[in-house]
């Protein structure tokens, strides 16, 4: 039983999938300490909501119309400080958690994580920790690396993993920019990051990676 003297976690959740939304906002109304104060489905109606609100925590996804994750976060580091953000998304933690770890985010969870497992991230998040699995935690400790032997993808940014993602399950430059709403220049740009910081040549290079190294299915 929660005591009565927990203070309340005041919390938005920002997805573009409703049924999401809707399990969340369950699993916050079912927890006396957590108090839902809006939900958004894009990026850019998240932004707005934030404005002279009192928000504790924003449960962000990765994919959304409008602005994505990665960019909606560098947005509320800058503009609210003191708004926790923790990450939830369908990839599994090796292949996105650390890029947004070390890029601020408070907390990494998969959208098929227990209910017991979020309110656990959102209370430690909510008290200045950084959440984090134990199935990740032990990841990072026993896949300690040096900066020679890491993988190729995870000196990558976020935004670049995405799009390196993306070409790596066949779709088109044309494709990428349409679903990112980003100009095809602009990804043709992060195509090039991604080949010179991982020393691939090309798409089809990108692709055999990302298979081998399941960072697509």
């Amino acid at each position: 039983m929660v005591s009565n003297t927990l203070k309340t976690i005041k919390i938005i959740i920002a997805d573009d999938h409703a049924v999401v939304r809707k399990g969340l906002i369950q699993i916050i109304d079912e927890t006396p300490d957590l108090q839902l104060i809006d939900q958004a489905g894009d990026g850019n109606e998240v932004l707005a909501k934030l404005s002279n609100r009192d928000v504790d925590i924003l449960l962000l996804d990765i994919n959304m119309p409008g602005q994505t994750g990665w960019e909606v976060m560098q947005k509320v580091h800058l503009d609210y400080p003191d708004i926790k953000v923790v990450i939830l998304s369908i990839s599994s933690e090796e292949n996105y958690a650390k890029q947004f770890y070390k890029a601020g985010a408070s907390g990494y969870l998969t959208k098929d994580s227990a209910p017991e497992q979020l309110v656990e991230a959102i209370r430690k998040v909510a008290e200045g920790g950084v959440y984090v699995s134990q199935k990740f935690a032990e990841k990072m400790v026993t896949g300690l690396k040096s900066d020679s032997d890491m993988a190729l993808h995870e000196n990558l940014s976020p935004r670049e993993l995405q799009i390196f993602c993306m070409i790596g399950s066949g779709k088109t430059l044309t494709e990428i920019a349409g679903e990112l709403n980003l100009g095809v220049g602009t990804v043709g740009t992060y195509r090039s990051r991604i080949l010179t910081k991982t020393t691939l040549k090309n798409n089809a290079q990108i692709t055999n990676y990302a298979f081998k190294n399941n960072l697509v299915q």
